[in-house]
């Protein structure tokens, strides 16, 4: 790949006018940076995660000479840690190389990690997208990290595309005819798998709230195939339930029925969430979806977890419960909209992050006619 994309550029250059004068890539491949370093051209890095996710993985060296990981990346005990006492707590067991797959994957991940480290170091830019007053203490220990979000993908003049699955946009319909804060909105990702017992117990966990509820069913979601729900759920649940293989999840969570959001604290989706003033309810899968649930729950304090039983399972009871819990008190709602405000504020005109992202684009205009 960095072979490939050096001639992409030099034969992009040497057609015309019109010449890469910079490169904006991901800071999971750190390569591409080192093919623009190479090649004399300006460097940028977009992070779509948490700021502070990033900076765990910028203090991973530091992690290591403290003794609260090996070089491999494997936490030494399971513990919590912050990189600053205002910065969300972290368990070892949930760093984003050490709960992904086997000890072999984890150890290539986190090699990963450490050698995007160093291809950061040649970078002009690190933006990412995220919100000042979201992750202050982050932006404070981390001055080079700088927020030019929430980027809402709905705000921009094109449709998005890219989605693994197709969209069924006839819930904003059934969302419409919903009253005003009723609906729990429950989506996963792409990626999440329930085995069948706990698939079970999350239907009738949302059986048992006695409330409309939309919920997102990849074809893909559970070990089993076909007849993933309980038996007669479809027929007891009715209308009031609506299952949908994909959803245009940015436009439900901007809908005035939703009344809270069951997520897998992906970040994108909590972004959305939050900037929609939507409280939430968090079942972390991996990777950096564990920090996105203590950044909710006990930072913005916008959200709740759940607790596991005995048996590693999320039952009905404790779903009925938490919900209960989250649209009931009314200070998880309020604290919402207060996030939405400065969510809001940071992206209008004079705005922190519009401030920033303005100055991105004004430095690649100038790169651009030197």
């Amino acid at each position: 790949m960095p072979r490939k994309l050096q001639e992409l550029i030099e034969r992009i250059n040497e057609s015309g006018d019109d010449k890469i004068t910079c490169v904006i890539a991901d800071e999971s491949i750190g390569w591409a940076l080192e093919v623009a370093a190479k090649m004399g051209i300006r460097r940028a890095v977009f992070w779509p995660a948490a700021a502070a996710m990033l900076a765990l993985g910028l203090g991973a060296r530091n992690l290591i000479n403290d003794g609260i990981i090996n070089n491999n990346g494997t936490p030494m005990k399971n513990q919590m840690i912050q990189l600053s006492p205002s910065m969300p707590s972290v368990n070892t067991a949930n760093l984003a190389w050490a709960c992904i797959g086997d000890l072999t994957t984890q150890k290539i991940i986190f090699e990963t990690v450490e050698k995007n480290n160093e291809s950061i170091k040649v970078v002009d830019w690190v933006i990412c997208n995220s919100n000042y007053d979201f992750e202050s203490a982050t932006f404070t220990l981390f001055p080079s990290i700088l927020p030019i979000g929430p980027l809402l993908a709905n705000k921009r003049l094109g449709k998005s595309t890219g989605y693994f699955w197709q969209e069924d946009c006839t819930c904003l319909r059934w969302l419409d005819q919903q009253p005003s804060h009723s609906v729990i909105y429950v989506a996963f990702g792409s990626f999440t798998v329930f085995d069948q017992n706990q698939f079970h117990e999350l239907a009738l966990g949302l059986e048992l709230t006695n409330r409309p509820f939309l919920w997102v069913v990849r074809p893909d979601m559970t070990e089993e195939a076909t007849d993933a729900y309980p038996k007669g759920f479809i027929e007891r649940v009715g209308v009031r339930g609506r299952m949908v293989g994909w959803a245009p999840q940015q436009n439900v969570l901007e809908l005035p029925s939703i009344a809270c959001f069951l997520s897998h604290c992906g970040w994108n989706p909590t972004m959305v969430g939050v900037s929609n003033g939507v409280p939430l309810l968090c079942w972390p899968y991996y990777a950096d979806q564990f920090l996105s649930q203590s950044y909710i729950c006990d930072v913005w304090k916008v959200g709740l977890g759940f607790n596991q039983d005995e048996k590693g399972i999320i039952n009905h009871e404790e779903i009925k419960s938490k919900v209960e819990q989250l649209i009931g008190d009314k200070t998880f709602k309020a604290r919402a909209l207060d996030l939405k405000e400065k969510a809001m504020n940071g992206v209008k005109e004079g705005g922190h992050s519009q401030k920033k992202i303005s100055n991105f684009i004004e430095w690649m205009k100038e790169r651009k006619s030197e």
